[in-house]
């Protein structure tokens, strides 16, 4: 055989052995797209398991550094869960027509009181009684919604009262974290603004504050700046200048407080007596704020917020 004709015998055999060998290294090398470990079609590897450099996707994902997208709502939080906290409509829309009854009169340990009263009405003739329910069911409501169990004195179903000292009983024998009183004030007419009065303390018959004066004072505090924020009035100016600038008044004369073992305040949210005053006072839109104030105020008190 000639030289010639070896030589193309011999690229006969070689020329499709080099192509072989370069299909192979096309599949084998770069990106890998088979065997154990590749992704699949669908970017997954193929034996099932999430590349750990993925981050999820979606509307549900997490945002950079851990917060949640932008609209995004957080879960409700409870922060008064486990709390009980009592609420005191003061007086009561049967008084009016139980006024032997409620001249009854009671031990409050410093002496002896009505056992309730009517209470007072604007000019216009919007009851005191009828206010403090109100305002204490909207209370009720926001409350709730922080987690708290809300218990009420009297919400209109017992024919009149009860009388002070079942009023303070009652925040008693459940033990509240936390008692309000709601009210009203009936001062003279030109006289605005809310005050909260806190208990004194008393040592005497059946009343003993000592242990629950400091608790209710700060209690009180929170109340008073919660409700200023929420309604937008002014402590009363009329009861002296301490009230005017703290909106606290420290008294030793309320059964609901003297008998209380309980941290327990009274709100006067305003002055029925005052046609400006009144006006907020009937208005529910306020009230709804006053609402929003007085579960603030207990909010803050019960979680130690400043």
């Amino acid at each position: 055989m000639s030289a010639g004709r070896r030589l193309l015998v011999v690229l006969a055999v070689l020329v499709p052995l080099a192509l072989a060998g370069g299909l192979v290294w096309l599949v084998t090398s770069g990106d890998r797209t088979s065997g154990p470990g590749a992704p699949s079609a669908s970017g997954a590897p193929a034996d099932g398991r999430t590349p750990s450099a993925a981050p999820p996707s979606g509307p549900d994902a997490p945002a950079p550094g851990g917060d949640r997208p932008p609209g995004a709502s957080p879960s409700a939080e409870r922060p008064l869960a486990g709390r009980v906290v009592v609420l005191d409509p003061g007086h009561n829309p049967g008084n009016r027509d139980h006024t032997a009854e409620i001249n009854r009169q009671v031990d409050i340990g410093t002496g002896r009181k009505e056992c309730d009263t009517t209470g007072t009405a604007s000019d216009a003739g919007y009851p005191e009684a009828d206010f403090t329910l109100d305002l204490a069911r909207r209370t009720r409501a926001v409350l709730r919604e922080q987690g708290a169990e809300v218990r009420f004195t009297q919400e209109a179903d017992v024919p009149f009262g009860p009388c002070i000292d079942e009023r303070a009983a009652i925040g008693n024998r459940a033990n509240a974290d936390a008692v309000v009183s709601l009210h009203a004030d009936g001062s003279a007419r030109g006289n605005r603004g809310f005050h909260v009065i806190l208990p004194a303390e008393v040592r005497q018959g059946d009343a003993d504050t000592r242990g629950i004066t400091a608790g209710s004072r700060r209690l009180g505090e929170h109340l008073a700046d919660r409700f200023a924020e929420a309604t937008g009035t002014r402590p009363a100016g009329y009861l002296g200048p301490q009230t005017a600038d703290s909106g606290l008044v420290v008294r030793g004369d309320l059964g609901g407080l003297n008998l209380s073992r309980v941290p327990k305040v009274f709100l006067e949210c305003g002055n029925m007596r005052d046609p400006r005053d009144a006006a907020l006072l009937s208005d529910p839109a306020w009230r709804q704020r006053a609402a929003r104030g007085v579960a603030a105020g207990v909010t803050a008190y019960l979680t130690g917020n400043q």
